[in-house]
C-alpha cells in the first residue's frame, strides 16, 4: 500500500490545527501512522483511496473530518481554447487521453514534492504500473498548443527527460532508464504513441518518458497535464490533480481533445450523483443514525446531499475514485459518525467458538520448525503466473489450477498463489546479500482450482545446501507429527532431475521436496544453491491421518 509523506509545517498549515490533534484523528480515516518524525510522517493509506495521495489531498479530507469544513468542495473548470487532435492511428496502441490547463501555480519545493509522490502513486495504483494509466506534467510555456495525439517508428526521435541530446524511440526504449522500465507495456507494437506539439516538437512519449523541453521546475507558473490509457482510470486521475491543484490555489482550465468521432471536454468535474436508502444504511450498519447523524457523518466526508422520504441523494466528489456503489458511501457515514462512538454488543445469537483443527496444527508445525532453527516468514498471497509457473518450470490452467483476480492493482498480483514454495524462493532472492546460511519456512493457505488447502513450505540456502541435508529435515518434520512416509522419486522440474522426491504417506503423494533447479534460481538471480519441500497438511487431514 502507498506510503505518503508528510510534512508537519505544510500539513498544518493546509489544515488549520496543530499536530496533536491532527495525529489523534488521523488513524479513524482508514490509514495506518508508521512513522513519526520532528518535521515529518510517513502514512500508508489502502489502495481504494488514491485521492489521499498529496498533503491536499489528507488536507481536504481532515478539514471535513475535524468539522473545519464542512460538505461538497466545488471546483470550477473555467472554459479553455487548449485542444489536442487524436488521431486514429494511436487508437491501437493507447487510444484515450484527457488532459487540463493549471494557471496562477507558483510552483515551489512543497508543490513539486508532492507532485512527485501522487503522480508516482497514482501510476503504480489505478495506473497498474502506468500500464492503464500514465501522467505527464508539463511547464505550460514551453508547450505550444494544438496539440496533436499521434503514433509514430521506432526511428522518431527527441531529448528526453534527464538527456541532453536526442534519441530515437528505439533507443530510448533500450537505453533510458524509464525506457527499459517501462518497454514491456509496448512490447510488441509497431508503432508507438506521442504526443507532439505545434512546432512538430514532441512534449510526451507516453507512457514512458517526456521530452526534456517542458520540464516542471520550481518557478513554474503555468501547467499543462496530460493522461493516457485505456479506460476510466485517466478520468480518475485526472479528476484527483485538477481537485489536487485547485486546492493549492491554481485556475483549471478545460481541454478539448478532438477524436476522429467525437470531442470530448476534460476534466469533468461535476459530482456523481448515487442514491442511498434509509433503511440500507440500518441494515448494513446494524444501528440506527438519525438524519441529523447521517448529514454531519456526509458533511464531514464531503459529500453533498440532499433528503428525500425514504432515500437520500448524495453528490460524490470528482476525486473519490473509489465510490461505486450505495454501500461505499454507507462505509464513509460510518467513518463520519466515527468508529470509536459505535458501541459493542453481544451478538443476539449466542454461541461456543472453538479453535479449528488447521489452527492447531499450523500452530504444531510451527513449533516444529523452529525448533529444527528454522526462521518463520509470511509471504503474499497474491502472486502472478509469471513466478508461480513460468519460473519454476510449472504449468497451471485457469480455474482448473489457479484463481486469477478480476481486477488487479498490479501485474505482480494477478493471481491466488497455488504453492508457497515459489514465493520462498523469491523472497531468497531479496535475501540473497544477508549471512548464510538462511533456513526459512512458511505455513500458510493457498487456493487450488477453487479450494483453500494449508501447506508447510521451507527453503535451505547455503553454499552446501543438498539433498541429504534437506531429507534430514523432512524425516525430522514427518517423525515429529508421527507420521509413516515414504519417497518416491518425482518429476517436478523444479527441482535437478534425479534430486528430487516426491513425500508419500498411505499411497498418496503428501508433498514434494529435493534441490532447485540452477535455471529456477538464475531466473531469481540467486546464485546460491537452494533446496526447498512443501507438503499439503490439509490432505493429512483428508484421510484422518493428522486429528
Amino acid at each position: 500500500m502507498p506510503v505518503v509523506t508528510l510534512y508537519w509545517d505544510e500539513l498544518e498549515n493546509m489544515v488549520g490545527a496543530d499536530r496533536e490533534r491532527i495525529l489523534e484523528r488521523l488513524p479513524m480515516l482508514g490509514c495506518d501512522v508508521e512513522r513519526i518524525f520532528e518535521d515529518r510522517i510517513d502514512v500508508e493509506f489502502f489502495p481504494n483511496r488514491p485521492d489521499l495521495y498529496s498533503v491536499e489531498g489528507v488536507a481536504r479530507a481532515l478539514k471535513g473530518f475535524l468539522d473545519i469544513e464542512f460538505g461538497y468542495p466545488d471546483y470550477h473548470v473555467r472554459d479553455g481554447s487548449w485542444k489536442i487532435y487524436v488521431d486514429e492511428r494511436v487508437g491501437i496502441v493507447r487510444p484515450r487521453i484527457v488532459g487540463c490547463v493549471v494557471r496562477n501555480i507558483n510552483v515551489d519545493e512543497d508543490i513539486l514534492r508532492s507532485l512527485i509522490q501522487i503522480q508516482e502513486d497514482l501510476h503504480w495504483t489505478i495506473g497498474r504500473n502506468r500500464r492503464k494509466m500514465a501522467i505527464g506534467i508539463h511547464d505550460l510555456e514551453k508547450v505550444h498548443f494544438p496539440l496533436k495525439y499521434t503514433a509514430v517508428t521506432s526511428d522518431f526521435s527527441f531529448v528526453p527527460l534527464d538527456f541532453k541530446e536526442e534519441m530515437t524511440v528505439a533507443e530510448i526504449l533500450e537505453k533510458h532508464p524509464k525506457g527499459r522500465e517501462y518497454r514491456f507495456i509496448l512490447e510488441g507494437s509497431d508503432v508507438y504513441p506521442m504526443i507532439i506539439d505545434a512546432k512538430d516538437e514532441a512534449i510526451s512519449f507516453p507512457p514512458v518518458i517526456n521530452a526534456e523541453k517542458t520540464r516542471v521546475k520550481e518557478g513554474t507558473s503555468g501547467l499543462f497535464i496530460d493522461v493516457t490509457g485505456f479506460d476510466e482510470n485517466v478520468d480518475r486521475a485526472l479528476r484527483i490533480l485538477a481537485a489536487m491543484f485547485s486546492d493549492r490555489g491554481g485556475t483549471v482550465e478545460s481541454v478539448q481533445v478532438v477524436y476522429p468521432e467525437k470531442t470530448e471536454t476534460t476534466p469533468d468535474m461535476s459530482p456523481e450523483i448515487i442514491k442511498v436508502e434509509k433503511k440500507e444504511i440500518t441494515s448494513l450498519l446494524g444501528f440506527e443514525l438519525s438524519d441529523e447523524e447521517i448529514k454531519l457523518a456526509l458533511g464531514r466526508m464531503r459529500y453533498g446531499f440532499e433528503f428525500r422520504e425514504n432515500e437520500i441523494e448524495v453528490f460524490v466528489p470528482p476525486y473519490r475514485a473509489d465510490i461505486m456503489h450505495p454501500w461505499d458511501v454507507i462505509e464513509d457515514i460510518a467513518i463520519g459518525f466515527g468508529y470509536d462512538r459505535i458501541q459493542a454488543r453481544y451478538p443476539p445469537t449466542p454461541g461456543i467458538g472453538r479453535e479449528h483443527e488447521w489452527n492447531y496444527w499450523r500452530d504444531v508445525v510451527k513449533e516444529i520448525m523452529l525448533g529444527l532453527g528454522f526462521t518463520e516468514v509470511i509471504t503474499f498471497t497474491l502472486t502472478n503466473e509469471r513466478v508461480m509457473y513460468d519460473y519454476m518450470n510449472r504449468r497451471g490452467r485457469e480455474w482448473d489450477d489457479y484463481v486469477p483476480l478480476m481486477h488487479p492493482l498490479t501485474e505482480d498480483h494477478t493471481i491466488v498463489r497455488t504453492d508457497i514454495l515459489p514465493k520462498l524462493i523469491e523472497l531468497l532472492k531479496y535475501n540473497r546479500h544477508e549471512a548464510m546460511p538462511q533456513l526459512i519456512f512458511e505455513v500458510g493457505d493457498v487456493v487450488v482450482g477453487m479450494r483453500n488447502r494449508l501447506r508447510l513450505a521451507a527453503c535451505i540456502t547455503h553454499a552446501k545446501a543438498n539433498f541429504s541435508e534437506l531429507r534430514s529435515f523432512v524425516q525430522a518434520v514427518m517423525h515429529e507429527l508421527d507420521l509413516e512416509w515414504d519417497a518416491r522419486k518425482s518429476d517436478d522440474r523444479m527441482f535437478i532431475r534425479g534430486r528430487a522426491a516426491d513425500i508419500i504417506v498411505s499411497g498418496k503423494k503428501v508433498g514434494v521436496f529435493g534441490e532447485v533447479s540452477p535455471e529456477v534460481l538464475e531466473r531469481f538471480e540467486i546464485t546460491m544453491p537452494v533446496t526447498g519441500f512443501e507438503i499439503d497438511l490439509s490432505m493429512l487431514f483428508d484421510v484422518g491421518l493428522v486429528i
